[in-house]
């Protein structure tokens, strides 16, 4: 057990630990609650050894390595492997890699990382307890956490530009990821299963394509992407020589002003000819550069232009399918039906309208009609006397008692001829008789 990985606080418990390195019964139902509590504790303490190991596969033999306490291994780590192999949670790595397309095979795969079966899968979830002690299995939960920071690596990398890269780039870019070249193959086999890597072998040597951003699955490798990886190497490689180059040619000036200080001039033209030649020869590869990076960018560049093709064409595809039940003819006749339930729609509003404002206008009248009567009334002008209420008096009499009227002439004047105001803005005109002639005595 390695010291840097921390133990479960039962370790030192003697009493515990005896009855967590005993086997397990028979039958799980004797004592469920020992059974499966023993099982969670081998289980979460093989994935924690794994993960701290940072490898997706175990055997058994590896298991009673770890695990051993005091010279005894735990006999019951079969029945833990079993176990999490029916739940799923391993799988063998035989059995995981079964499904492997040609690319893994001219890899070899197939004869260098399967290892030839000593016993079948049935036996493993059957009731027999041997399970072979370098028998290798696939930790499922690890190998998925593998693969998705295998894939984030590249991404964030300078080879994200690239959809192919060789198997030895692959190898030092995930150093830091996979601790071997076992574990970096259960990752690109995880991933090839999720559809985002496809390998293949071109010319010898393993190359391995990544999925590019914007797309749902890989596709296999083309006859463009081996010229565009042939293209990237032929930068690569040429871009080392010409770096390389301009450092020879900066040894030969140092040279030869060293050895014009040491009063050697032949030694020193030497050095500056062997210079200038250096530094054609990197120009003529400079050049060749630039070449193979401007067919690179044409190659971007049409690629993009495909894309946008493509766009163009699902587009047009889209809008024709959309159009499909349309034309002018058939807009034109919707517009003038529609305009045809417009005009009866008018016309049966002005017809409903015609009557109810028939109605409108008689109470409109009568309402002002009120108005106006109500604008006449006597009642509206102030300083009349009251209308007498008894009978008429005697023929003889003045109509109206005759008493002393505190009022002059001229305030009858004025009253009169607000009065004569008040009638001159009614429509309908009415007869009063004047307070003047009321108090003249009958004649």
């Amino acid at each position: 057990m390695s010291a840097r990985m921390s133990l479960p606080p039962d370790w030192d418990d003697d009493e515990r630990m005896n009855f967590l390195f005993s086997d397990f019964k028979e039958n799980r139902d004797v004592n469920t609650s020992d059974w499966d509590g023993k099982m969670d504790f081998w289980s979460a303490l093989v994935l924690k050894s794994c993960r701290h190991r940072g490898t997706v596969c175990v055997s058994l033999q590896e298991l009673n390595d770890t695990f051993r306490r005091r010279e005894r291994a735990p006999l019951g780590l079969p029945t833990v492997l079993q176990s999490m192999a029916r739940c799923g949670k391993i799988q063998r790595e035989s059995e995981f890699a079964a499904n492997v397309d040609c690319g893994w095979l001219s890899w070899g795969v197939g004869l260098l990382l399967v290892k030839p079966l000593k016993w079948t899968f049935s036996t493993l979830l059957g009731s027999s307890r041997e399970v072979p002690l370098e028998e290798s299995f696939v930790v499922i939960e690890l190998v998925k956490e593998k693969a998705a920071e295998l894939l984030r690596v590249y991404r964030s990398s300078e080879f994200a530009n690239s959809s192919i890269l060789s198997f030895q780039e692959l190898c030092a870019l995930s150093a830091d990821v996979c601790a071997d070249e076992s574990t970096l193959c259960m990752a690109l086999l995880q991933l090839q299963r999720d559809k985002q890597v496809t390998v293949s072998l071109h010319e010898g040597e393993k190359i391995v394509k990544f999925c590019q951003p914007g797309q749902d699955r890989v596709s296999p490798v083309s006859d463009v992407d081996i010229g565009v990886y042939q293209l990237q190497r032929s930068e690569k490689l040429l871009g080392e020589r010409v770096e390389k180059l301009g450092l020879e040619a900066d040894k030969c000036k140092e040279e030869a002003r060293t050895l014009l200080r040491e009063g050697k001039k032949s030694q020193a033209l030497r050095c500056l000819r062997g210079r200038k030649r250096v530094e054609k020869r990197a120009d003529n590869l400079f050049a060749k550069l630039e070449s193979i990076r401007g067919i690179l960018d044409r190659i971007a560049q049409s690629q993009t232009d495909k894309m946008v093709m493509q766009a163009y064409q699902a587009g047009v595809s889209a809008l024709r399918l959309s159009l499909k039940d349309m034309s002018v003819e058939r807009a034109e006749n919707l517009v003038d039906q529609i305009q045809e339930l417009c005009d009866t729609q008018d016309e049966v509003n002005q017809a409903i309208s015609s009557v109810s404002g028939a109605d409108e206008d008689v109470d409109e009248l009568e309402e002002e009609l009120k108005s106006l009567l109500d604008e006449s009334k006597p009642d509206s002008i102030s300083g009349f006397p009251e209308v007498p209420t008894g009978g008429l008096p005697p023929s003889g009499e003045p109509a109206v008692p005759y008493r002393h009227l505190d009022i002059s002439a001229e305030q009858l004047e004025e009253e009169l001829s607000q009065l004569t105001l008040t009638d001159s803005g009614c429509q309908q005109k009415k007869k009063t008789t004047s307070p003047v002639k009321s108090l003249e005595p009958a004649q």
